[in-house]
């Protein structure tokens, strides 16, 4: 492929490396810089008398760290990594001398890469040039540390090893998420701790809280998670309404409807306005638990402060009516949607298909599967299970079949419980043949 022509005005001698790297850009921007040119490129540029500025090389290494995956270029922040390596094993000194943004470009580009192997030896290599680490290359590091599993290690060289004017709020938060996505939500707590004990340049946030909140979740501590969420509160921080959700339905999910409740009524006490994600969540809690007066009394508040239920929370309303016995009621929700402007989903098709399978509605259900097709609702695997179970249970095999095969034309792939229906029905068809 012919170069890329670059103009410019600056003396020949002066500018040829800066026009290679301009060409590298050029290159990298319509994508078509192969790493086969992008070598040949940047060992012509190093070969230079006049070096170029280490700003500029760095500027070279950030497009390629951010640069998108091309028919050329599938992995720009390994490349990044091969030129330098390229440049270090050449020992050339032809660059200004590098920079901590180097470094900390070339570590992002290890975690971008899937290598954080070569994190640390970018570190390392850092060292040995007497360039001075920043928060940024630590952070790096950090990253690249906790996606290797040494997590402890990162927590050691940021509490002992790690000098106290560099550190931040921020590198800690790398460690807390680690430890979090790890299960060890309760040394996470005790950084915490820490950070809270260095002063205010440390304090941990509202995300730092939320991790670790989330994490105790996550292993089933629900008293603890608790108990951080109000400590936070005291600590003067103030959880905004999606973080107020976020405990909310974490506490759904383990049912514990009380603790849910007690932190609505914090939300609103704290002036956090709840919205129809934080009411659905709490509705689809009570409907789990078939407590259909929860459910009525929570659409109540809701629209009394002016919060108009979503699809979601129509489909979490049906869902628990026909927990109850209730199916008419949960029709007639289903119909209504569209009264007030709402859209039923695939997922409000699926709770009425069920209900009408239940009851043996097959001509219902019929209906609503033309009603579906009308409106340009996709059916999913779940919609059609129902559909081919239904008719099956009716001895009507030959239309089940016939929902199978329209299932099949429109790209949706049968699962266990499609298959067991239909081998179910060819092996009985079998014997009564």
């Amino acid at each position: 492929m012919s170069r890329l022509q670059v103009r410019s005005f600056s003396s020949p001698v002066s500018s040829r490396a800066n026009d290679l790297l301009t060409e590298l850009h050029g290159h990298l921007g319509f994508g078509t810089l192969r790493p086969e040119l992008a070598h040949q490129l940047f060992d012509e540029m190093l070969r230079q008398p006049v070096p170029v500025s280490a700003r500029a090389l760095n500027g070279l290494f950030a497009a390629l760290a951010c640069a998108p995956p091309s028919a050329a270029c599938t992995d720009g922040p390994v490349l990044a990594i091969h030129l330098f390596n390229r440049m270090a094993r050449a020992g050339c000194r032809r660059v200004i001398p590098l920079t901590s943004h180097t470094y900390s470009i070339l570590i992002e580009c290890c975690c971008r890469a899937r290598r954080p192997d070569l994190g640390p030896s970018f570190f390392t290599h850092l060292l040995k040039t007497g360039v001075t680490a920043d928060i940024v290359i630590y952070s790096g590091l950090f990253k690249c540390l906790c996606d290797l599993k040494c997590t402890e290690e990162a927590l050691d060289m940021l509490l002992h090893r790690m000098p106290n004017d560099v550190s931040d709020a921020i590198s800690y938060s790398v460690i807390l998420k680690s430890l979090c996505d790890n299960g060890r939500s309760q040394l996470a707590l005790d950084v915490l701790h820490i950070m809270t004990k260095k002063g205010a340049d440390y304090s941990p946030d509202v995300f730092a809280y939320n991790m670790v909140i989330d994490g105790f979740f996550k292993e089933g501590e629900v008293s603890k998670a608790c108990d951080l969420f109000h400590e936070m509160i005291q600590q003067g921080v103030v959880p905004d309404v999606a973080m107020y959700t976020s405990i909310i339905n974490a506490l759904c999910k383990a049912r514990a409807m009380d603790k849910a409740e007690v932190v609505l009524r914090s939300m609103v006490h704290n002036g956090v306005q709840p919205d129809v994600v934080t009411y659905t969540i709490l509705i689809q809690g009570y409907s789990t638990l078939r407590q259909l007066k929860e459910v009525a009394r929570l659409l109540k508040v809701m629209r009394s402060q002016g919060v108009m239920p979503s699809v979601v929370t129509y489909n979490s309303l049906m869902t628990c009516l026909c927990k109850n016995g209730r199916f008419k009621e949960a029709v007639e929700i289903f119909y209504s949607m569209a009264v007030k402007g709402l859209k039923p989903n695939v997922i409000s098709y699926s709770i009425i298909l069920h209900g009408y399978a239940k009851e043996g509605s097959l001509v219902a259900m019929i209906d609503l599967y033309q009603l579906m097709a009308a409106e340009g609702v996709i059916l999913d695997l779940h919609c059609f299970n129902i559909l081919i179970a239904a008719y099956a249970e009716y001895g009507m095999m030959d239309v089940a079949m016939l929902f199978f095969e329209d299932m099949l034309k429109q790209g949706v792939n049968p699962n266990e419980v499609t298959n067991f229906v239909c081998d179910s029905w060819i092996m009985q068809n079998g014997q009564d043949g």
